[in-house]
């Protein structure tokens, strides 16, 4: 029944007596079903032929010839290497299939562009669905496309993509690739776990048996499949979930590459990292070429079309994809990177010992030998975890900088000019709460607005053995964009000055609780453990409701003013409108609402690094991060002064219990404790601060119930 359905009345090829089917794929491999079945079943010819023809390109574009193939299967990798050595052969094949793996655009383009009566089919089905379960035919139309489609069910076949509750996907989002019908196998000789693991029953058609694939994939507006990759292909590195074929995609759109594929392997130093390997067309130079002026080219190409931590460090010239005997990649034939992988500047040996001192600590980081002074620390494979350790180990080499400094002068040179020769480490200014305690630490955040005086009165009333630091902001640079990586990183050289090793326990409220995320995130990264993470009426916004920051601000600025007649405030807010910050602060004293007598330098101050910070959250991607969060959130809502009012509906994560980090983290992981009060009064008023204080010491020292 499987097989049938395979090869008669498929609705994507119709085969009969004249066909002549070659047969080139391992008598183990499932694409022999085709192969054979499709002609036996027609009355067609099976056109046998032997591996050494297959993988000599000239041979078996004489045997195709000679032996009139009419249709021919071909894994991608080959598919891809063969376009390029074969195209005219291939081309006056009646039918051509393909598959296996993630195609690549530019190979079906260079074979549409050949003369013949080619239907090009691009196929997609696991074994345990019987060799195809979607097919696509490809026409010209696909050169604007960044992937190719794996287009529709064959007849007798159904497939669904479902979320990780069982439940159909939206139209255009990802979802695992479940595939019913007469295709789907009896299940795994031998392996009842496995099967009853990988094959369930069908919630949508009754008798019917469902196989979880374990791909990824989503509906293009055309109505076609797109494939995504596999879930368990999905690498975790920094606390980021990242699928590689998405990597790989985005290399095959640079003129240079004809192939591409991206693993994450560890590199010397021991850290998981991003590896691509890359087979290039003549536009690319020779094989002979210096590999890191490709390096730099392409990862200029993908920093401009994905995020930072999605770029590989290093790239690798190959002349062709290692392939296993079934035609597929052999992932572990993959060489390691040498240091010529990576995207670097001509070799100058650093001078001096600030600029050899921290050449050492790179080499020993990155996992490269040899460190140049005009090499790039994030180009070289830098993250801001390592950061983390890079500010560490030269503290105490008396090397002081901040993480900033790093962020803004990467290039060795650049960074040695920054950094000063101390004896010993500055102060970072932590504050210390509570000095004494049996517990690990709990380190607090400072609020959105740097401010850190709400912990003194909240520590005060909570019931915990432990003790508790307040943590500053680090010093902003005017003249660079914030990062907050780069602050978190900051100030977790401080946090590791007082708790060299975890479990952490951090707290956080309102948008500074954001900072305690990347936090945790950074030290995750370390293969350090967060053992508590609360959030106090912290709100992860979604995009479409972020204002920039200096209008936040003004709205706050225009929050702080006394009370003003109607007539007043109109003035105030146009005026906020075309005003910098000091300029709405000086007009608000001028009308009366800020004392005459009062110095605005500290709050020009304040609410100009306010503004800064807040760029730096709406710059950061927030992670998914193994962690669970206790999230006490305000139960009523903030109406503030007129000016912001109308904003708060446009910000419904600011009335959800979970505060939008549903978004990025399963319900699951998530304790909601209401606290009574608005996002103000929850702090400010005695009693709603003595049972915030209690809430937050009940996980503490034992088990918090979830509300419900």
């Amino acid at each position: 029944r499987a097989v049938n359905r395979l090869v008669i009345n498929n609705g994507y090829a119709q085969f009969s007596s004249s066909d002549r089917v070659a047969w080139v794929g391992n008598p183990a491999f499932d694409a022999s079903t085709f192969e054979v079945w499709a002609p036996l079943l027609n009355g067609g010819c099976i056109i046998a032929l032997d591996a050494t023809t297959v993988i000599n390109p000239s041979n078996f574009a004489k045997s195709l010839e000679q032996q009139r193939v009419t249709t021919l299967f071909l894994t991608t990798a080959l598919f891809n290497q063969y376009t390029s050595s074969i195209a005219p052969t291939l081309a006056q094949l009646k039918y051509l299939l393909c598959g296996g793996e993630v195609s690549d655009v530019p190979s079906f383009l260079r074979l549409l562009r050949e003369e013949g009566p080619v239907r090009l089919i691009h196929c997609y089905g696991p074994t345990e669905t019987t060799t195809f379960a979607t097919v696509c035919e490809i026409a010209q139309s696909v050169g604007g496309l960044a992937s190719i489609p794996i287009g529709r069910p064959i007849a007798n076949t159904r497939v669904y993509l479902l979320d990780g509750h069982g439940g159909p996907v939206p139209f255009g989002a990802v979802g695992e690739l479940y595939v019913g019908g007469a295709g789907v196998a009896r299940g795994y000789l031998n392996r009842p776990d496995l099967t009853a693991e990988r094959f369930i029953a069908s919630p949508f058609v009754e008798g019917d048996r469902l196989y979880k694939t374990g791909d990824l994939g989503r509906y293009l507006p055309d109505g076609n499949l797109e494939f995504l990759g596999r879930n368990d292909d999905q690498v975790k590195i920094r606390g980021f979930r990242i699928d590689p074929g998405e990597i790989a995609a985005r290399l095959c759109e640079h003129a240079w590459v004809r192939e591409a594929v991206v693993v994450a392997r560890q590199d010397r130093a021991g850290d998981k990292h991003l590896v691509a390997y890359v087979v290039c067309g003549p536009e690319a130079g020779s094989d002979e070429d210096d590999g890191s002026a490709l390096a730099g080219a392409l990862r200029a190409h993908l920093g401009a079309r994905l995020p930072d931590y999605m770029v590989p460090s290093a790239f690798v010239r190959l002349a062709a994809l290692p392939l296993t005997a079934n035609g597929k990649l052999d992932r572990k034939a993959l060489p390691v990177p040498d240091d010529d992988a990576y995207a670097r500047a001509a070799y100058e040996a650093p001078r001096g010992a600030i600029e050899m001192a921290l050449a050492q600590i790179w080499a020993e980081l990155l996992g490269v030998e040899r460190i140049g002074r005009h090499d790039h620390f994030f180009e070289l494979g830098g993250h801001s975890l390592l950061a983390v350790q890079l500010l560490s180990r030269a503290l105490d080499l008396g090397l002081d900088f901040s993480a900033a400094d790093l962020f803004q002068a990467p290039v060795l040179k650049e960074l040695a000019s920054k950094i000063h020769l101390e004896p010993q480490p500055r102060s970072r200014g932590v504050i210390s709460i509570r000095p004494t305690g049996s517990q690990p630490p709990l380190f607090f955040v400072p609020t959105g607005f740097g401010d850190c005086s709400y912990v003194v009165g909240l520590v005060e009333e909570m019931d915990v053995d432990c003790p508790v630091y307040a943590l500053p902001w680090p010093p902003f640079n005017n003249r660079c964009p914030p990062i907050l990586e780069a602050i978190a990183a900051e100030t977790i050289v401080a946090i590791r000055k007082i708790q060299p090793q975890g479990p952490y326990r951090f707290a956080g409220y309102s948008s500074g609780g954001i900072l305690a995320y990347a936090q945790a995130q950074l030290l995750l990264g370390l293969d350090e453990a967060i053992s508590f993470m609360a959030l106090i009426d912290v709100t992860l916004p979604a995009n479409a409701t972020k204002i920039s920051p200096i209008q936040m601000v003004r709205d706050v600025v225009l929050d702080s003013f006394e009370p003003l007649d109607d007539e007043s405030f109109e003035v105030l807010e146009q005026f906020a409108g075309q005003s910098s910050i000091a300029q709405l602060l000086e007009k608000g004293q001028q009308i009366g609402a800020i004392p005459l007598d009062r110095n605005l330098h500290n709050d020009v101050l304040m609410y100009e690094r306010t503004a800064r910070f807040h760029e730096a959250l709406q710059a950061y991607q927030v992670p998914t991060l193994p962690i669970e969060i206790h999230q006490f959130y305000a139960t009523e809502a903030l109406f503030s002064s007129r000016a912001r009012q109308a904003k708060s509906s446009l910000c419904p994560e600011a009335r959800s219990p979970m505060r939008g980090w549903d978004r990025v983290l399963s319900p699951e992981a998530i304790t909601a404790v209401p606290i009574v009060g608005d996002h103000v009064t929850m702090m400010s008023v005695l009693e709603n601060r003595k049972a915030l204080a209690r809430a937050i010491s009940t996980p503490l020292t034992g088990v918090l119930e979830k509300d419900p």
